[in-house]
């Protein structure tokens, strides 16, 4: 972690000029197979993820600096940065990217058509075009479908079982994230046919999140949080801001309400990223990612913070706690 910390600190400083310690490293290691691993969240953020993956590397028998290199970039919840670190992995030739997050995949297929690629998750693989379907993904791209569309309705009839009778729900999404406008499209259908009144907010980076919630004053009764990178590094001011205005809220992923949040329910991404070890395996095996189908969730996670509910006033049945994977209090 010590030797990823000190590039963080180069590449933050020089920027552009920071390929070299990467490409310094990459041949010295040039007789191992190279995995890229572009986190689309910070290092911290993605540390569980990232221990998941690597200990089913090691049970499979890749071990970091013994027969296998592994090269971290970072991007921070930054988009802007994924093109730039899809290049730097094409320039370093790595054997494998691995990268998490409908934009970033995106930047890494456009990037390149030949070096395999392997997501740990993506909202909706085929909806967005990543692979041509699930059982023949085709290309140089594979991985783990989070199916965040088909689990949207599930949040919402979850989300009124803490939060009975709300009228007015707000849907906050990263609009540059083409999964998210799939899943937005979907709860806001979805929450229509529920007779809830909806509104949408859409923002693009960190700037744009002060205003939505300017905005939301007196308009909401519940907020449905698309859950992504951007959010995901701006979890605290989300959740500052929306307790601030006393509005419930329902996400997908855990750390959103360990930080404080309402509620959550999706897949449990560690075992996502667990999984993705074996596409990883499989490829440097010399299976080609084309032909390895994508696969689903098969762990859902729900988690409550029952501190936060009884911030809002609200109270959660018994019963649904028995239904809950987690709960913070």
């Amino acid at each position: 972690m010590a030797s990823y910390i000190g590039r963080r600190k180069f590449l933050a400083t020089l920027g552009g000029a920071a390929v070299w310690p990467l490409a310094a490293r990459a041949q010295q290691a040039a007789k191992l197979p190279t995995i890229g691993y572009l986190g689309a969240n910070s290092s911290s953020a993605e540390s569980q993820r990232v221990a998941a993956f690597m200990q089913r590397l090691r049970e499979l028998g890749w071990i970091e600096s013994r027969n296998i290199t592994i090269e971290y970039l970072y991007a921070e919840g930054r988009s802007e940065r994924y093109a730039e670190f899809a290049a730097e992995f094409v320039r370093l030739k790595v054997d494998v990217i691995v990268t998490s997050g409908t934009a970033a995949v995106i930047a890494a297929k456009q990037a390149t058509s030949l070096i395999p690629i392997v997501f740990a998750v993506a909202g909706d693989p085929v909806g967005t075009g990543l692979v041509a379907s699930l059982a023949q993904p085709g290309g140089n791209v594979t991985g783990l479908s989070a199916q965040l569309v088909d689990t949207a309705s599930k949040r919402l009839e979850l989300l009124r079982e803490v939060v009975p009778g709300f009228r007015r729900l707000a849907i906050m999404a990263n609009i540059g994230n083409p999964a998210l406008v799939l899943e937005m499209r979907e709860v806001q259908a979805t929450a229509r046919k529920l007779g809830n009144e909806v509104t949408t907010f859409e923002i693009r980076g960190a700037e744009d999140i002060a205003p939505v919630f300017d905005a939301l004053k007196g308009r909401a009764d519940a907020l449905y949080v698309c859950g992504d990178a951007l959010v995901d590094t701006n979890r605290v001011r989300i959740i500052t801001l929306a307790l601030g205005l006393r509005l419930p809220t329902m996400s997908d992923f855990p750390e959103y309400v360990e930080a404080g949040g309402l509620m959550s329910y999706g897949p449990n991404f560690p075992d996502l990223f667990r999984r993705a070890g074996d596409y990883v395996d499989k490829i440097l095996r010399g299976a080609k990612p084309g032909d390895i189908p994508v696969e689903q969730p098969t762990k859902f996670d729900l988690v409550i913070n029952l501190i936060t509910a009884k911030a809002l006033g609200l109270d959660v049945s018994p019963m649904l706690l028995t239904r809950t994977d987690k709960v913070i209090e």
